[in-house]
């Protein structure tokens, strides 16, 4: 692949790339849809899947625009993988989520999300929100580092393809949205998305460069997030997954939000020792209030990993930074994310 750029009134090659694996991340599910106009697509497609054979013909039709053919090629790929094997669906790893019940099939590499009937506390989001926040990542620009989530409605599955467990949650949780008729599961909503390696099992079972790469990239997702308008709301590492490239995304939507949307501010010093013995706050917090100096805690990192991400990435936890990436984007500059590393930019060196 040949990547071009605009420079001026000239277009010039800033990285070529030969290997199967970075083509794959060009054609990213974490990056924004070409909306190619062809006139026969699928000969565009058969020439892809040629150069990234790895890649489902569903992902391939997505990537340029295609979403909707896309979506039927996905079912057609799925229901001849279910008439093939013979594994049960079951939770997916990680921890079990507040807003959807998360699913997998073992033997195929994506999860299923159902919203949950309620949200317990302190969740404050609603059904709608979380509606709204899947389309919003649906229509932006995902930077390589926001799963592409898929909308199905109407999908029948075997009855005996589900586990006991996971059956009993899908009823008591989703009764709104799943129904259980005869030897059928029918779901009236969910969303597919590829099945990535939650951050913090990630980081239990990697070897130590692989770990420090890791936590330093998670770093780098915030920021390549916040050069695109968004702020992620939860950043814990269970919200965030490790592609089989190693890199690190996010894909858990329910507190996102744009960047543009929230208030960041440093936290006000106390005036007196009960002030700063007080377990509530003693200061107006807004809704939509930030305050980055707190979010090193629920980050959850320690030891090598926390000295190594504060060594690289300890701006994130002061308010100038996110207020200097707003004024960013309030006066119109677009951040350029590339798919491929500096060191493969032609220009760059």
């Amino acid at each position: 692949m040949i990547a071009l750029v605009t420079d001026g009134d000239r277009v010039a090659v800033d990285a070529v790339l030969l290997s199967e694996d970075e083509a794959s991340i060009v054609f990213s599910f974490t990056r924004s849809y070409f909306h190619v106009d062809v006139e026969a697509p699928h000969h565009a497609i058969a020439f892809l899947k040629s150069i990234m054979p790895a890649k489902r013909v569903a992902e391939l039709y997505i990537a340029l625009g295609y979403d909707r053919h896309g979506k039927a090629e996905f079912f057609r790929d799925l229901s001849r993988h279910l008439a093939a094997s013979t594994d049960r669906f079951e939770f997916a790893d990680g921890d079990r989520g507040m807003v959807m019940v998360v699913f997998t099939l073992p033997s195929y590499d994506v999860v299923f999300k159902v919203i949950r009937d309620r949200f317990a506390p302190p969740k404050q989001t609603t059904r709608r929100q979380v509606l709204d926040r899947y389309e919003l990542v649906f229509r932006h620009d995902r930077a390589g580092r926001l799963v592409d989530a898929q909308r199905f409605e109407h999908l029948t599955f075997p009855r005996d393809r589900f586990g006991d467990e996971l059956l009993a949650e899908l009823r008591d949780e989703t009764a709104d949205t799943v129904t259980v008729d005869g030897d059928r599961v029918v779901i009236r909503h969910l969303y597919v998305e590829r099945r990535v390696r939650p951050l913090n099992l990630y980081l239990r079972e990697a070897d130590p460069a692989a770990g420090r790469a890791a936590a330093l990239d998670f770093g780098q997702t915030i920021k390549d997030l916040a050069a695109t308008n968004i702020f992620p709301g939860d950043v814990l590492l269970k919200n965030f997954g490790v592609t089989r490239h190693g890199r690190v995304i996010f894909y858990d939507y329910d507190e996102l939000a744009p960047l543009t949307d929230c208030n960041f501010r440093r936290m006000p010093e106390a005036r007196t020792l009960e002030e700063e013995m007080s377990a509530e706050p003693w200061f107006y917090v807004g809704p939509h209030d930030m305050f980055p100096e707190e979010f090193l805690p629920f980050i959850g990192l320690h030891g090598e990993l926390r000295e190594i991400f504060l060594e690289a990435h300890r701006d994130l936890f002061d308010a100038d930074f996110w207020n200097r990436m707003q004024a960013l984007h309030r006066a119109g500059e677009i951040v350029d994310i590339f798919p491929y590393q500096d060191d493969r930019r032609l220009r760059g060196r």
